[in-house]
């Protein structure tokens, strides 16, 4: 269920205390997440347009970790609007969106064939759609200190486990891509519905998908914080020195549980939510608070329409990727030898025909948003 609700985006447009810089930092998250997802060819990607192999963090691993940082705050604002509506209703709100993120996610994961023996069950809209679905109960139901107490819990908890937990049938202790516990969960509840590139795990696996939770919670509470600050009409220099000392404890505890975005370690995740947080700030002061708003319009568009984006690109790449010209050859390497890698370093190829895609994306994104048409799950 989608709903077309000019009204009520309108509304929010206009100056009555709507973060701008929450839609930039969205919407910019989406536009990188699908550059670096759609290269011309992926042997010729630079590293930081990739993700780490296995332990490490580049700029591309940021962009998960920002969209639960994001989740984390649209739960604390959208609640807000919500205090006066019966608990019922709000309860089926959550869990109808919930579900309906977790059946969009589990459509791209079967395009365009569908086999329901191998089809895979965890996925970027399901793991969004858990932690939703979590943080919206939790913001509404408990405290600050209680959700403070439980990411300490969540971190400290899933450490133990992946690093001083052996998994049945292992003779030692090897935090390793096939043998830690993260991917022996994995391999034993999901078994055949896990990403094939990886199996027998999955990077949006059971286990997890704890510390991710974590990644929501920490943009709950920066929204607490941000709300406050606003309330009181002052600038906020809480959140630099609040990232800066998550990304200090990260790389603290980076040495004995190495920040790693496919066991979404708790380093990782202090790490990621720490440059969450900064980028949150200097979106804030340049775009709220000092009014320079006419760099956010390009990214607007792509933050207001993130899921039907993010749905478009993975439909198109998934599309000329199996439209087979001939043995071997699809549409999108006839693309890319012909139109890009004819004149151009297979780099520069591979990199063009990405921003290429995500303007091609951006066009009927930015169509919508200028005739107010937005989307919206649930």
């Amino acid at each position: 269920y989608v709903s077309f609700d000019k009204n009520e985006f309108m509304a929010e447009q206009l100056k009555n205390g709507r973060i701008t810089s929450i839609d930039f930092m969205r919407g910019l998250t989406v536009a990188f997440m699908i550059f670096v997802n759609s290269p011309g060819s992926w042997d010729y990607v630079y590293p930081w347009f990739a993700h780490a192999k296995w332990n490490g963090c580049t700029p591309t691993d940021l962009v998960f970790p920002f969209f639960l940082f994001i989740v984390g705050l649209s739960v604390y604002f959208s609640n807000t609007s919500t205090k006066e509506q019966a608990e019922f209703k709000i309860i089926c709100r959550f869990l109808k969106r919930a579900i309906q993120l977790f059946f969009i996610g589990l459509l791209i994961n079967g395009f365009p064939f569908y086999h329901l023996s191998t089809l895979r069950i965890p996925g970027v809209l399901q793991r969004i759609s858990i932690v939703f679905l979590v943080c919206s109960f939790l913001n509404r139901y408990t405290s600050r200190s209680f959700q403070f107490i439980l990411i300490l819990v969540l971190l400290v908890g899933y450490w133990v486990l992946i690093c001083f937990t052996k998994p049945p049938g292992m003779y030692t202790l090897n935090p390793e891509p096939t043998t830690n516990l993260s991917a022996w969960v994995d391999g034993y509840l999901l078994k055949n519905h896990v990403w094939t590139q990886t199996k027998p795990w999955d990077p949006e696996g059971v286990l997890s998908t704890l510390p991710a939770i974590a990644s929501g919670l920490i943009g709950v509470l920066t929204a607490s914080s941000l709300q406050q600050v606003r309330e009181k009409k002052r600038s906020i220099y809480e959140l630099p020195i609040i990232g800066i000392l998550l990304i200090l404890l990260g790389i603290c505890w980076n040495n004995i549980f190495p920040i790693n975005k496919n066991l979404w370690s708790s380093s990782y995740v202090l790490y990621t939510s720490g440059i969450a947080q900064f980028v949150l700030w200097i979106s804030y002061r340049v775009i709220d608070e000092q009014g320079y708003k006419n760099i956010t319009k390009p990214f607007l568009a792509f933050g207001n329409n993130a899921i039907t984006a993010y749905i478009i690109s993975e439909v198109l790449e998934a599309s000329w990727n199996v439209i087979q010209l001939k043995e071997s050859y699809s549409l999108k390497v006839w693309v890319f030898d012909h139109c890009f890698a004819s004149w151009l370093s297979p780099y520069g190829a591979s990199h063009l025909m990405a921003f290429v895609f995500t303007g091609i994306i951006y066009l009927p994104i930015y169509w919508m948003y200028k005739r107010r048409i937005f989307i919206k799950i649930g």
